[in-house]
């Protein structure tokens, strides 16, 4: 399992934005590159879903939901994954979680709230 921490997550006014971070501090560099890292968003009684993707190689997917106004990134050398969520919309409430893939195994880091009033 990876250690993950999230952070950036609150409550902000529709139409405003957000930046999520997820730090892996316990990974070397060389181990953080190959990994796959996403984003998802649960909401109560319902499934994690898949928000944004960015592979070892750093190409990007997202849900339908949030294109244009979202994007995913990372910095391979603060071992960081990145969030960026322009544009709130009240149904983007959630809590977040990073998650990261590797070889057939996903950690998970303990999520961090997002709240957009409707």
């Amino acid at each position: 399992q990876v250690h993950l921490v999230e952070s950036g997550g609150g409550l902000v006014q529709a139409g405003g934005s957000l930046r999520l971070s997820c730090a892996a501090p316990r990974l070397i560099t060389s181990t953080f590159i190959g990994f796959t890292w996403g984003w998802y968003r649960q909401i109560p009684e319902k499934e994690r879903d898949l928000v944004a993707v960015i592979s070892a190689s750093g190409s990007t997917n997202y849900a339908d939901s949030v294109k244009g106004r979202f994007t995913i990134s990372k910095d391979n050398s603060r071992k960081r994954v990145y969030l960026q969520m322009n544009n709130l919309k009240p149904e983007d409430t959630g809590v977040y979680y990073c998650a990261a893939d590797r070889g057939g195994t996903r950690s998970w880091g303990q999520g961090t709230q997002v709240t957009v009033p409707s």
